[in-house]
C-alpha cells in the first residue's frame, strides 16, 4: 500500500471518529454551539479548534451556533424623564468623553443573574461593572458608583430602561456634572458599541462557561473584564492594543505635547 493512502485512510478514521464524539456531546449537551462543543471535547481529551468543529457540524446538519433564550432586561415604560441622543454629531477622541453603559442577563446553573456595564467610549476600558441577582436599580446605581471612583465622563450614554432613567441613577450624574445622553426606544443600534461589548462577554466568557452559582459567576466574570479584556485582550479598532495599553500609549503621547499659551 503506498504510504499517502495509509496516512489518507488513518485521517479519514480520525475524522470519522471526532464526528461520532460530536454527535454524542449534541445529544447530551442539545443547546450547546460549536464553541462549547469545542470545549467539550477538549475536556473528553480531543486536540481540536473551533473552526474544525465548526465545519464538521456544519456538514453532518448540526446547529453550529448557540440558540440563546430571550430574557429581557430594558423595561422602557416608566414615568421619568427621557433624554435626546448626545452622540449623534459628536467625534469620540479622548479618554472620559463619553461612557456607555448597557445590561445583559447570564444564565447559573440554576437560575439568572444580571450584568451591568459601562465602558470608556474612546479606549474601550471597563469603567464600571456589577452582577446582581436581581434586576433592579441598585444594579445600576453599584456599576456607576464603582466607575465614579476612579473618573467622570463628559457624557453618559445609555438605553430609555428604567434603571438608567431612575431618579436616584440621574441624580448622581448630575451631581457629577454629566451630560445625559439616551437612545430612542427600539434603537439598539444607537448604542451599538457597548452592545458589541456585551456579545464579546457573552461568546468569549459566558458561552465558554458553567456557572454554579453567583459567585462562581461573579469570579469568572471578574477575572475576564479586569484581566482578560482589559490587558490580554487585543481590539483591532486600538491599533490591536488591549484597552490598558492603548490607553496608556495615549496618556503618555499627550503628555509629550507642548502647551500652547
Amino acid at each position: 500500500m503506498p504510504r499517502s493512502t495509509f496516512y489518507y485512510q488513518a485521517e479519514m478514521r480520525a475524522e470519522g471518529d471526532l464526528q461520532a464524539a460530536i454527535e454524542q456531546v449534541c445529544g447530551s449537551w442539545p443547546v450547546y454551539g460549536y464553541r462549547r462543543i469545542t470545549q467539550q471535547l477538549k475536556r473528553e481529551g480531543w486536540h481540536v479548534n473551533h473552526k474544525r468543529v465548526y465545519r464538521l457540524m456544519q456538514e453532518m446538519g448540526l446547529q453550529a451556533h448557540i440558540k440563546r433564550s430571550k430574557r429581557r432586561t430594558t423595561d422602557s415604560q416608566h414615568a421619568f424623564r427621557r433624554y435626546p441622543n448626545l452622540l449623534q454629531d459628536v467625534i469620540i477622541e479622548r479618554p472620559d468623553q463619553v461612557w456607555v453603559a448597557d445590561i445583559t442577563y447570564i444564565r447559573l446553573q440554576s437560575g439568572f443573574v444580571y450584568l451591568a456595564v459601562m465602558m470608556d467610549l474612546f479606549t474601550r476600558c471597563i469603567r464600571g461593572w456589577h452582577l446582581s441577582r436581581d434586576l433592579t436599580r441598585e444594579l445600576t446605581e453599584i456599576a456607576l458608583d464603582k466607575a465614579l471612583d476612579s473618573g467622570c465622563p463628559e457624557i453618559h450614554h445609555s438605553d430609555q430602561g428604567v434603571q438608567y432613567a431612575a431618579e436616584d441613577y440621574v441624580k448622581k450624574l448630575q451631581d457629577a456634572h454629566v451630560q445625559i445622553s439616551m437612545t430612542d426606544v427600539g434603537a439598539a443600534w444607537q448604542n451599538g458599541h457597548v452592545e458589541r461589548l456585551i456579545r464579546t462577554i457573552k461568546e468569549e466568557e459566558v458561552d465558554l462557561s458553567e456557572y454554579r452559582d453567583y459567585w462562581d459567576a461573579y469570579r469568572q466574570i471578574q477575572r475576564f473584564l479586569e484581566d482578560v479584556y482589559m490587558r490580554k485582550r487585543i481590539h483591532s479598532a486600538l491599533d490591536y492594543l488591549t484597552p490598558v495599553e492603548y490607553e496608556t500609549y495615549w496618556l503618555a503621547q499627550k503628555s509629550r505635547e507642548p502647551v500652547v499659551s
